[in-house]
Formats: structure tokens, C-alpha cells, sequence
């Protein structure tokens, strides 16, 4: 005689309870998109090389190579921040594991990886601005995360993450 219902494979459940519950990822924001920087740089561009015409037209010729020079720093200054802006975090939450990955420009990786029983969430709050700061703190260990979000993302993540920790701690999903 068979059964129906048989026993579940024990390897089942512990994959189970080591399947993360949360995961986010955490990028800065960037206001000027791609065609908006084009856009400024053309803009810039034209006024930097008409005012160097002026100059150059009255016998000053040598200030025309400095307006090329400041719009060659600022496409230069622009190009650092979005290679900055490719930079993320994602942290992961399971039962039995904290995982935080920080890429940061140049696919520089960091990787944290706490116990969420042992670890301790500590968000810094200025009453004007809200969530300030945001770490996790295990065996002296302390990890920042979210640096790069306004307040408001900051204080939304803050929440997110406590409710998280909270239940990996109570042992729930």
C-alpha cells in the first residue's frame, strides 16, 4: 500500500528557511538624465564658444582655449558622477542571514554577512531632516547603508528594514 502524502524531504525545509524574505536594492538618484546632460553641455558648449569668438575677436585669442578648457571640466566632472551614480547596495534578509553587497564605482564589491539574531539596527534621526544614518552592528563589525539616499527613501528603508529584522528575529516569514 502506498501513500498519498508522503513525508517531506528534511533538505526541503531548511532550503526553505534559508530563502530570503527581503531584498531591495539600493541606488543613488540622478536628476539629469542622459539627453538632458547633452542638452546642457550643447548649451554650454555654444555660449562657452561664441564668448570665446568675442574675445578672440578683440585680440585676446589666448582666452578662447580656457572657455574649450572649462567646458572639457565640466563634461569630465559630469562623466565622474554618473560613473559614481552606477553604484548600489543590495541586502538581503533570510531567517538565518543578513547579506549586504556594496558595488561601488568601478564594480568595486564589498560583501557584510551578519547573523539577524545577533546583529543590532541603529538608525540616527535630526529632527528637521529625519533618518540620517543607518547601520547594522554585529561582533564589532559596523556597516553603513544607504548613504546616498535622500532623507525621505532613508526613512522609508529605515522602516522596511527594522520590520524585516524583526521578523527574522522572531523566526517567522
Amino acid at each position: 500500500m502506498s501513500e498519498n502524502n508522503p513525508k517531506p524531504d528534511p533538505g526541503d525545509e531548511s532550503a526553505d528557511l534559508n530563502r530570503p524574505f527581503f531584498s531591495a536594492v539600493l541606488t543613488p538618484y540622478r536628476s539629469l538624465g542622459p539627453r538632458g546632460f547633452l542638452t546642457l553641455m550643447a548649451f554650454f558648449g555654444a555660449v562657452s564658444f561664441v564668448a570665446g569668438i568675442l574675445f578672440w575677436r578683440i585680440g585676446a585669442w589666448p582666452v578662447f582655449g580656457f572657455f574649450g578648457l572649462d567646458v572639457a571640466l565640466m563634461w569630465m566632472a559630469f562623466r565622474m558622477n554618473y560613473s559614481s551614480a552606477r553604484a548600489f547596495e543590495e541586502v538581503v534578509i533570510s531567517r538565518h542571514e543578513i547579506t549586504i553587497r556594496k558595488v561601488g564605482p568601478g564594480n568595486r564589491c564589498q560583501e557584510f554577512r551578519f547573523n539577524p539574531v545577533w546583529v543590532r539596527l541603529t538608525i540616527d534621526r535630526l529632527e528637521d531632516e529625519g533618518v540620517v544614518r543607518i547601520s547594522l552592528t554585529s561582533r564589532g563589525e559596523t556597516v553603513d547603508i544607504g548613504n546616498f539616499l535622500n532623507p525621505d527613501d532613508r526613512t522609508s528603508f529605515a522602516g522596511a528594514i527594522a520590520n524585516a529584522l524583526a521578523t527574522a528575529k522572531a523566526g517567522g516569514v
